[in-house]
């Protein structure tokens, strides 16, 4: 019997390590969340019609609404996780937009269950790029189903 104790290997998840690496980044500041549509992809994922018309539209609202009143830094959660780079082809049913820089520290807010409104951020501002209905954008294994 050996002396030293093997320790079991602790991983950490993708979303608990993007937001650790993200709260010691120097590129986001203190400044209000601010949200912005211009890089908006309307070829790709839901829009605004779809949400409206299954009644996930105004809560999409009300949840940006909630993050522009505090700083961007202060919101890190597992409903507003920072990715970094742009998830391999696997494990994404997007296509990355080619006006998006390449560097774009991509991230996504959870509106309800499987819906998520996916961007980028840059300094405070979050840059709406997708509406992604069925959690198509970093695809992973559904957990406590």
């Amino acid at each position: 019997m050996s002396r030293f104790k093997i320790k079991p290997q602790v991983t950490k998840s993708l979303i608990r390590e993007a937001i650790e690496r993200t709260k010691s980044s120097i590129q986001i500041n203190d400044d209000f969340f601010v949200i912005s549509f211009k890089h908006l992809d309307r070829t790709q994922g839901s829009d605004f019609h779809d949400w409206e018309n299954k009644f996930i539209l105004a809560h999409a609202m009300d949840v940006l609404e909630g993050y522009c009143c505090s700083s961007l830094r202060s919101q890190l959660s597992t409903k507003f996780t920072i990715y970094g780079h742009y998830p391999s082809n696997e494990k994404t049913g997007f296509k990355c937009p080619d006006y998006i820089p390449e560097d774009a520290e991509w991230a996504r807010i959870h509106v309800t269950g499987l819906q998520c409104i996916i961007g980028h951020v840059v300094k405070n501002v979050f840059y709406v790029v997708f509406l992604d209905e069925n959690h198509e954008f970093y695809k992973s294994e559904l957990k406590h189903t």
